[in-house]
């Protein structure tokens, strides 16, 4: 099972681009696509949906073209968008029942699969209520479901964290990694902890480009012995960012503790500290804008 994507551009006018010869190879497992607010996450995920047509490139599943063939790919997926819907006066029962029937499902195994799904996202007790009365992480719990009830072998699911407060988030993250297993799940986030939990494998994108694909372990090692941490006045804060890298700050009684990614030691009292992800990824980050910006080298 493999999903690739090859070289997959889209353009919405003349100058303005969602994505720009995109390629990745995807295998079973999470794979966390990370990046910042309209970076071109949602737009790759519609494309690989087959919801958004590219302007140019290929989408491979399986050997086949998703483009030329999209049934192949749409039997065998589970999509979560971002702005997924519910109708508020159907029960969860109801609303399940009809988005089968939408998939071709047969109804007979679809009541079956729906008891077993509204269980496994923990929803069993709430089955007959009307979904206008659902919380937002209920509302997402819901959108997995629909989501899982083809038993996809390919599951995408966009930004599913927004708005959830933390013991939501982290219900969906166990979700996530429980539905793992031998599907591939794509993870779309901007939020570094949710991917952090739950990827095998991170894909980082900014600007519609591919800025970084690998293990988290290797994401980490990219960094190792090049985050730095010392404590600097409150008043040398704003000569600090525009000096260097920051990646946090943190008050202090003496100062303003600043955490920064460098090369070399930045300053005489400035010290290793252990790397994260989310120092990778910003790092990554600062990389890609170095490297796009006005007089950078070609």
């Amino acid at each position: 099972m493999q999903l690739e994507i090859r070289g997959v551009s889209k353009q919405y006018s003349a100058n303005v681009w969602g994505l720009r010869d995109f390629s990745l190879a995807v295998k079973p497992g999470i794979l966390g696509l990370l990046g910042p607010n309209g970076a071109g996450k949602s737009t790759l995920m519609r494309i690989i949906a087959t919801v958004t047509k590219a302007t140019r490139g290929q989408v491979i599943w399986n050997g086949q073209n998703a483009f030329a063939f999209p049934d192949s790919l749409r039997s065998v997926l589970g999509y979560l968008p971002q702005d997924f819907g519910v109708y508020p006066h159907l029960t969860a029962v109801e609303f399940l029942e009809y988005l089968a029937a939408v998939k071709g499902l047969d109804a007979k195994s679809s009541r079956r699969r729906i008891e077993e799904l509204l269980v496994l996202v923990n929803l069993g007790d709430a089955r007959k209520r009307p979904l206008g009365g659902f919380s937002g992480g209920m509302k997402q719990r819901i959108g997995i479901a629909q989501a899982l009830l083809n038993d996809p072998q390919l599951l995408i699911a966009d930004e599913p964290t927004a708005g959830l407060d933390p013991e939501e988030r982290v219900r969906f993250r166990n979700l996530l990694s429980e539905l793992a297993g031998d599907r591939i799940v794509i993870l779309s986030t901007h939020i570094v902890s949710d991917v952090e939990a739950v990827a095998t494998d991170i894909a980082i994108v900014a600007n519609g480009s591919l800025v970084a694909h690998a293990p988290p372990e290797d994401l980490l090692r990219s960094v190792q012995d090049k985050v730095w941490e010392w404590t600097v006045p409150s008043a040398d804060l704003t000569a600090t960012r525009q000096q260097f890298s920051v990646t946090s700050i943190a008050r202090r009684s003496e100062g303003v503790q600043v955490r920064v990614i460098a090369g070399a030691q930045p300053a005489p009292s400035a010290v290793k500290a252990a790397p994260t992800l989310e120092d990778a990824y910003l790092a990554s980050l600062f990389a890609q804008r170095t490297a796009t910006a006005p007089g950078a080298a070609a």
